[in-house]
Formats: C-alpha cells, structure tokens, sequence
C-alpha cells in the first residue's frame, strides 16, 4: 500500500477485497432485520453490534476503496482546521483564509487559529457547484448564439 502525506493508497489486493466485501455486504445488509444486527467475527468468534447506519456507510467506504478511491470519514458537527476546509474544498489554504477574511463563511477564532463548522464548508461547496453549472450553461449559451457550439 503506497503513503500520500500520510494517507494509505488502497492497493491492488485491499481494492479486489473491498469491491468483493462491498457486493457480500450490500446484498446482506437489506435482509437484516434488527437497526443493530449482531455480527460475528470469524477469526476471533467475537460478536459485535454495529448499528445498520454504520454498515451502510461502510458499504460506501468499500465501494469507493474497490474504486481505488481514497476515504475520509468527518463528522457533520465537527469544526475543522483552515488546511482541513482547503483540502476538502480542493483550494490553496491561503485562499481559503481570504474566504474567511471576506465573510464568505462563518469561522471562530481560537487562540490564533481559525475554525469553521463541517457544514458550513459543505454549503459553501454545494453553492460553488450550483454557481459553476450556471456558468456553465451561460457558456454553451454564449458559444451557441456566437456559432462556437454546435449542439
């Protein structure tokens, strides 16, 4: 498995193994009954109890690591570092400051660190999407009307 700043790449095993868990676990978890199924672990013959919300995110995690795909899990209520928010955003952590210093998102201050909330960066990023497909499509329209674009 290679290292990227300290994330594991998922290799060519862990991803055959994931997609192969991930279509086992989504074929199961449908016919279970109980909100907290006991599950038993067949090496240690421990049984657990994860809550049927958890197996379906991990139904995702498998999905997307079979895809090669690295995961991250961030609780929705958490605040999140400057450099956490960029990352997630995709953007430099300086431009992401100069959002902050603009007010194009609520932060709290401590001590010298800046923090947002989870959600609000989620927003902010929802909005951007929204903003680009309107740009987008004013795009084609222009290219259109100035014989650019052929649809």
């Amino acid at each position: 498995m290679k290292t990227i700043d300290k994330v594991k790449i998922p290799s060519k095993a862990d991803r055959i193994a994931a997609m192969e868990s991930y279509h086992a676990l989504s074929a199961v978890i449908d016919q279970l009954k109980d909100e907290v199924p006991e599950i038993e672990i067949e090496e240690t013959q421990k049984k657990i109890r994860i809550p049927i919300m958890a197996l379906r995110l991990l139904t995702e995690i498998l999905k997307e690591t079979g895809k090669g795909n690295l995961v991250t899990v961030v609780p929705i209520a958490t605040e999140m570092t400057t450099q956490a928010a960029s990352e997630y955003l995709g953007v430099s952590r300086p431009y992401f400051v100069k959002l902050l210093e603009e007010s194009k998102m609520p932060y709290i201050k401590v001590g010298r660190h800046r923090r947002v909330k989870f959600k609000d960066v989620q927003s902010y990023k929802n909005e951007m999407k929204v903003d680009q497909k309107k740009v987008l499509k004013q795009i084609i329209s222009d290219s259109e009307e100035l014989g650019l674009y052929d649809s």
